[in-house]
Order: C-alpha cells, then sequence, then structure tokens
C-alpha cells in the first residue's frame, strides 16, 4: 500500500500539486486521470521519488520514503517495477537480456536462476517465443509485453505505468490493460497507471484519482464514477464517446 499526505510541489510561483492525500491500496489497479497540465506526471514522480514534494509524506507500507538517505532509496528501488510510455527496451540487446538486465543489477542469485525467472516473466507475458528477437522486430504491443516481463522481473511490490497504451491501437490496449490488472491481482502488487485512457478507466479502474488544477478533485470506482455530480469530471469524461455510450446504456 501507497500513502500519500497532503502533497504539496511548486515550481518557483507556480503550485503544480495543492495538499493531495490518497491512498493506493495493493491488489488494486490505481489509475491516475486528469486534463494536461493537471499535474498526473509530478505527482507520479513524486510518489516514485523523482521528484520531492515542498510538504507532505509519501508512505511505502509505513515507511516515509522522503526522510530515507541514498541507500534506503536505492533498496526501494528494488522493490519497484516502471512501465514507460515508450517501451523503453534497450535496441542492443535480445527481448530475453532486456527482462535479464533489472536482475543482473540488482539480484545476488545465480544466472541459471536469473535466467529461470526471467524465462517465466515472459511466459507469463505470452512472449516467450519471442526471446531470442530483437525489439525492433517487434509489435508495439509485444514490446509493451516484453517491457511488463522486465518491470515484473524482481517481483516488485509496486508498479508504476506511464501512460502504457501509448501508441497502441484499442484491441492491444486492452490486452496491455488486462495484462496490468492480472498481475496486480495475481501478485498483490500496489499499481499505480498514470492514463488518458478512458478504456483503461472503465476497463480495469479500481481506484480512479481525479486531479484538476493540481488538486485532488475526485475518487472512486470505475462504476461511481458513472454517476458523479462533479463538473470538472463530467467535462473531462463526457468528451470521451466511450463514456457517452456506457452513460446512455445505463439509463
Amino acid at each position: 500500500m501507497i500513502e500519500i499526505a497532503n502533497i504539496s510541489k511548486r515550481f518557483g510561483d507556480q503550485t503544480v500539486l495543492n495538499n493531495i492525500s490518497t491512498t493506493f491500496e495493493s491488489g488494486k489497479t490505481s489509475l491516475i486521470i486528469g486534463q494536461s497540465g493537471a499535474g498526473k506526471t509530478v505527482l507520479l514522480k513524486c510518489i516514485v521519488g523523482l521528484l520531492q514534494p515542498d510538504e507532505g509524506e509519501v508512505i511505502f507500507d509505513e515507511r516515509n520514503i522522503l526522510t530515507f538517505n541514498k541507500k534506503e532509496r536505492l533498496m526501494l528501488r528494488r522493490e519497484m517495477g516502471m512501465l514507460f510510455q515508450s517501451a523503453a527496451l534497450f535496441d542492443s540487446m535480445s527481448v530475453l537480456e532486456n527482462v535479464m538486465f533489472p536482475l543482473e543489477m540488482f539480484s545476488a542469485k545465480s544466472y541459471d536462476e536469473k535466467l529461470k525467472r526471467a524465462r517465466f516473466c515472459l511466459e507469463r507475458v505470452n512472449m516467450i517465443e519471442a526471446q531470442d528477437k530483437s525489439p525492433e522486430e517487434l509489435s508495439g504491443g509485444m514490446q509493451k509485453r516484453a517491457a511488463i516481463a522486465r518491470a515484473i522481473a524482481l517481483e516488485p511490490r509496486y508498479l508504476f505505468c506511464d501512460e502504457p497504451n501509448s501508441g497502441l491501437d484499442p484491441q492491444t490496449s486492452l490486452i496491455i490493460d488486462k495484462l496490468i490488472h492480472e498481475i496486480t491481482e495475481e501478485y498483490n502488487i500496489t499499481t499505480i497507471v498514470n492514463t488518458h485512457d478512458m478504456n483503461s478507466v472503465m476497463g480495469i479502474g479500481d481506484h480512479i484519482t481525479f486531479l484538476a488544477g493540481g488538486q485532488l478533485s475526485w475518487e472512486g470506482t470505475k462504476d461511481e464514477i458513472l454517476y458523479t455530480d462533479n463538473k470538472q469530471l463530467n467535462d473531462f469524461l463526457f468528451s470521451s464517446d466511450l463514456l457517452k455510450k456506457v452513460r446512455k446504456s445505463e439509463l
């Protein structure tokens, strides 16, 4: 579980995050949504430790990471998996070598144990047959699946996804969403997804945090979001054809 309490972040005179508090539970897929400039990326960076908030606390399972020293932060990074907008695979490595990379960096296991773990992760995302290919030989969806395998290689307690469906067609996006959601439940991971994808909101939104103007404007589930009376959220959501169709079908 990750808790953020009274997080604020300023850049010069501009307040980007203003007194945000919420909880992201283990085993649930939590989504951060909002318009461009709402503060989603800054919040995610504060949570993973890439930015230092000006006020507040970021608590990973009762550990306030803002008090960590360099060694403690490094140890925490080993508990995190990251999935980026671009799959961020290394073109100079095979798919298997990409998944092996965090194991080589952070694991004390033997080579055979690392190899076994990497192949297990590729099996889990249905990518074992592509283990010897280079990333440039893969489709966008296959690259994202390989990136998910790499993200879970160290058996993380926390998974962070930044626009995981960026650049993917709708059908492939559904596959990636399903995979993220399954892995979250299967391994009881605390998963936080920064997204603009309304299909993701309605498909895997166990917990949804809506930011507007740097503030937490609403939070709830994918079922509750259909009936909110929050005007800012409705204006944001129902500009999406998907949400219009869903609400119409519920009436």
